[in-house]
């Protein structure tokens, strides 16, 4: 057991210097900071695409403080929510602004997020050793993705009410448990107080604290095996005399000053979106939603937010015609895998099987189950990435050049359909919708093979920098 110990200082050094040696004396503070960050060394070739990290850790502590000023004020009853919400904007003391940030805080969040997964994509990041970052980092976005819905029918607009009404009733096309999972969602037969009240509880305590506890494990995790880099190579495998990577830098003050810069602009553009913009044309919030829910009048077209639009046109597009074209794609992808994939026969057969039972239930159950089911895959099976991309190399740069328009294609489809689902259905669309779908899941499923394909550069024994 380690005695207790205190540095002894001289007599007249700083009071602050003393306070920090009582206060490490008892706890790691000092500790913690050169771990965390004063000499965690990141490696020196960082670009503009590592930024968004960091921005994320601001526009949570964003959302967190303004939420709280807003429950103060926020009344969660279904006969108050509405004018209480009205009060925080025209009679609290600066509550308009509050409000204005949080609600584009979550947009921006967003943002910022979806730019952090295309860094991630585009460098390899979730690829050994970084498997389990890359799952706290999925998991985040999970509850990224239920902190936003939560909180969608909190000001009790009719976007709100309509648009939760909408998505409640998705659980009950699930076979045999759907319509009482949607009744003990609802906690009524219909979105009402109950509902509310069990949203504010979520969306307030429930959630944040699991994302608070993923956040903290994502950090570690990442400060654990060390942080990837544009070039994808470790450098904690060459290290100097010292015991620090020779390409790495300390994160202070180095990619201190490099974030500040971010923020700084990251700042700017968030203020000038509150203050002239906060609407932004309807898309982060919704003109219906300055009107009160009226359960006897449906709004005409009912959406949900931009950042589940993506995920909603994949509902959409599912349907009974779109069903036959899905088991095509089942039956040509299990071919596939048994002439191309080096599976064990053991695996083989699993897949064939799960396979043949999914095309039944195609057969059986009705397309919209099985849209539920293709909403919900297109984002857990971000989560396979780590064992989907067989590349030799992490990086982009050195992947050859053709798979850059794989990723272009991707992007454009994915962009495609949160367009698409903010707008009304349409049979033009309906088609697109569906053939993006497929080029959304052919990203993925068909990665084992095309990641390995065309010729590779060859990755460099240290990384590459070029200082300004």
């Amino acid at each position: 057991m380690m005695a207790f110990v205190e540095k002894k200082l001289p007599a007249d050094a700083p009071v602050a210097a003393k306070a920090l040696n009582w206060v490490d004396a008892r706890f790691p503070l000092s500790k913690l900071w050169y771990e965390q960050w004063g000499r965690y060394y990141a490696p020196k070739n960082f670009n503009w695409w590592y930024i968004f990290g960091s921005l994320a850790m601001l526009v949570l502590v964003i959302q967190i403080v303004t939420g709280i000023f807003l429950v103060m004020h926020y009344k969660p009853d279904a006969n108050l929510a509405f004018a209480s919400v009205e009060y925080i904007m025209r009679d609290v003391p600066w509550g308009w602004l509050v409000r204005y940030m949080h609600s584009t805080g979550a947009s921006a969040f967003f943002i910022i997020v979806y730019l952090h997964m295309t860094k991630a994509l585009l460098y390899g990041s979730y690829r050994k050793p970084r498997e389990l970052l890359w799952l706290f980092g999925v998991g985040i976005f999970l509850c990224l993705m239920a902190e936003a819905f939560f909180g969608y029918l909190l000001p009790w607009g009719q976007m709100s009410y309509w648009g939760a009404q909408v998505i409640v009733n998705l659980f009950g096309a699930i076979p045999f448990i759907g319509p009482d999972l949607s009744l003990w969602i609802r906690g009524d037969y219909v979105v009402s107080d109950a509902t509310l009240n069990r949203f504010f509880s979520f969306h307030v305590i429930a959630i944040p604290l699991v994302l608070l506890g993923l956040v903290a494990a994502h950090l570690i995790a990442l400060h654990e095996v060390g942080s990837n880099n544009p070039d994808g190579i470790e450098i904690k495998e060459n290290l100097g005399p010292d015991g620090f990577p020779v390409d790495g830098i300390p994160s202070h003050p180095y990619y201190s000053v490099h974030d500040i810069f971010g923020v700084v602009i990251f700042l700017t553009i968030f203020s000038a979106i509150i203050f002239f913009a906060p609407e932004m044309g309807g898309y982060f919030l919704e003109y219906n939603n300055f009107i009160p829910a009226d359960p006897l009048k449906t709004p005409p077209h009912i959406a949900p937010v931009w950042y589940f639009t993506p995920f909603y046109s994949i509902l959409r597009a599912t349907t009974s015609e779109f069903m036959w074209a899905l088991i095509i794609g089942v039956v040509a992808y299990v071919a596939l895998v048994m002439l191309k994939s080096r599976l064990a026969s053991k695996t083989k057969i699993a897949i064939a099987v799960a396979a043949l039972v999914a095309i039944i239930g195609m057969l059986v159950f009705d397309a919209k189950f099985w849209g539920v089911v293709l909403m919900g895959v297109s984002v857990l099976i971000l989560a396979g990435l780590p064992w989907l991309d067989n590349s030799p190399v992490k990086s982009i740069r050195y992947r050859p050049s053709w798979h850059k328009y794989v990723y272009i294609v991707f992007g454009i489809a994915f962009v495609i359909l949160g367009y698409l689902g903010v707008k009304p259905p349409s049979p033009i669309a309906e088609r697109v919708a569906q053939v993006c779908t497929f080029i959304y899941f052919g990203f993925f499923l068909l990665m084992p093979w095309w990641s390995t394909m065309g010729t590779f550069k060859r990755v460099p024994d240290r990384v590459t920098f070029h200082p300004h």
